[in-house]
């Protein structure tokens, strides 16, 4: 029987992350399990056409994405009761969101990875590719698709 003992959530902060989240922690109770929840930070563009950023107004805007993502995880992780019993690891990166949900997955030795079936915005989806899909094709670990 397939009993998961490392969970990984990304997160993107969305309901259906939410209830990604919610589901992972019920596994976690009933297998006594550790739950990894990442959120990755993607890199801001610095040009766009003609037009560039300079360097320190690109890292004032990444530094302030950190700040806003940690506060995000930590309201999060506020949300929920079930998480008490469940040791969960919270844990953000920068960069693309594909590569780096496969490294969190390979460095914390990940049995299961429970995510939503869709992102933010359908938009968003179509013009970054389903992460989801990525995913699937790239992990090494089952992936537990979360329907809302």
């Amino acid at each position: 029987m397939f009993a998961p003992k490392r969970i990984l959530v990304p997160t993107d902060f969305s309901d259906d992350s939410d209830v990604a989240l919610k589901q992972a922690l019920e596994l976690a109770k009933q297998y006594n399990s550790k739950v990894y929840l990442l959120h990755v930070v993607e890199p801001v563009t610095q040009c766009a056409g003609d037009y560039c950023l300079d360097t320190a107004n690109v890292k004032e805007i990444e530094a302030s994405d950190i700040k806003h993502s940690e506060d995000m995880m930590r309201r999060e992780l506020e949300k929920y009761a079930e998480i008490q019993g469940v040791e969960v690891i919270s844990d953000i990166r920068e960069g693309d969101p594909v590569d780096e949900i496969i490294k969190e997955q390979e460095e914390r030795g990940v049995d299961l990875m429970v995510m939503p079936s869709h992102g933010k915005t359908n938009f968003l989806k179509r013009l970054a590719g389903n992460i989801s899909e990525k995913i699937m094709e790239e992990t090494k670990s089952p992936v537990l698709l979360v329907k809302h």
